[in-house]
């Protein structure tokens, strides 16, 4: 029997279509207690990637949030190799959206503008009415506006790293472009 004999198939995501003859990338949900340990640790190795390395803020990249009740995990695969990511976590007066990272390789291709929308689509089924928020990378503002966030709130400064705080403002706005600021 192998270790992940007890997870169940994490939920696919709709699919995006191949461009360029890349590999068909997959996109995927699940809890963490439902993911294989392999692509689990790809989802925190890539974070830790973005966030810790690349960007070089030392801090806590797992918080234990990962872990609490409600919490889910999308991602993108390519080849069985985890190029995206972000999280989804119910706070007690909204759902919020965090911890958006794709591999530097992956980067324009779309990934984390799919993620954003089936994590946006995501919360409104588990939380109809309930208000949706992040606090974006304030270079990222512009990217996550398309998505139909507005900022709502004051600048603020985390391990070194200008962000702001951001609501979604019309339930019904989607991101329409394809490209992939995100980071």
């Amino acid at each position: 029997m192998s270790s992940s004999a007890h997870l169940k198939e994490p939920t696919r995501c709709a699919p995006v279509p191949a461009r360029y003859g890349r590999e068909v990338p997959e996109f995927r949900r699940a809890a963490v207690s439902e993911i294989d340990p392999l692509t689990l640790y790809g989802i925190l190795w890539l974070r830790v990637s973005v966030f810790v390395v690349e960007q070089k803020a030392a801090y806590a990249e797992v918080d234990g949030r990962d872990i609490e009740p409600g919490t889910e995990l999308l991602w993108c695969e390519e080849a069985g190799v985890v190029v995206a990511t972000l999280r989804i976590l119910r706070d007690d007066a909204a759902m919020r959206i965090g911890r958006v990272a794709t591999a530097e390789s992956a980067r324009g291709r779309g990934y984390a503008a799919e993620l954003m929308r089936a994590a946006l689509a995501r919360c409104r089924e588990r939380s109809p009415g309930l208000p949706i928020a992040l606090d974006a990378q304030t270079q990222l503002e512009h990217w996550y506006g398309r998505f139909g966030f507005l900022r709502s709130g004051s600048p603020y400064e985390e391990d070194g790293i200008p962000h702001i705080p951001m609501t979604l403002a019309s339930v019904d706005n989607f991101g329409r472009e394809d490209d992939d600021g995100a980071t």
